[in-house]
């Protein structure tokens, strides 16, 4: 034989082994009961809202006229005390003294300062829902009850496919 008579001879058993499979004949069977089947899905989403939240404050500006004037002052007194080299000595221990004085009267230790604001947070929750996923059918067809899963409701009669095997 050929390559053209074994193509050929190939071809027409194979369709002749599939008409032998193939559906004789469709007929109707009527629908004993149609019960819904649903499945749980799981939808995220976003939740958010809104808060309040403790932020730190910008510190004050501090300021430095009472440490000039307090160190202007501390060495004008400063000078005033003793004499000689000891009178410098004062002079420059009255004007420190002064200063950090003078600094500590015109900016006060402050605690830390804090403001609020709001703030938007969210997360992801998950929703759960009933979804149809087919249904399960009992029909009767030749005194015997068969039930399988279809994707619709067929209403009160199914069609079925009847073949020879």
């Amino acid at each position: 034989m050929n390559t053209l008579q074994i193509i050929t001879s190939a071809t027409i058993g194979i369709a002749l082994a599939t008409s032998a499979m193939a559906v004789d004949f469709t007929d109707t069977a009527p629908v004993v009961s149609s019960t819904p089947n649903y499945r749980q899905v799981s939808v995220p989403r976003q939740e958010c809202w809104v808060e309040d939240v403790a932020v730190s404050a910008p510190p004050q500006a501090r300021s430095n006229t009472g440490a000039i004037i307090g160190g202007v002052t501390g060495g004008i007194v400063g000078n005033q005390v003793g004499g000689g080299r000891g009178r410098d000595a004062a002079t420059v221990a009255g004007a420190i003294v002064g200063t950090l004085v003078g600094e500590r009267l015109d900016n006060p230790q402050q605690p830390p300062q804090y403001a609020t604001q709001q703030a938007q947070r969210c997360r992801t929750v998950s929703d759960v829902k009933q979804e149809l996923s087919g249904y399960n059918v009992t029909y009767r067809y030749g005194g015997k009850d068969v039930t399988v899963r279809l994707p619709y409701n067929p209403g009160a009669t199914v069609k079925v496919s009847v073949g020879v095997m």
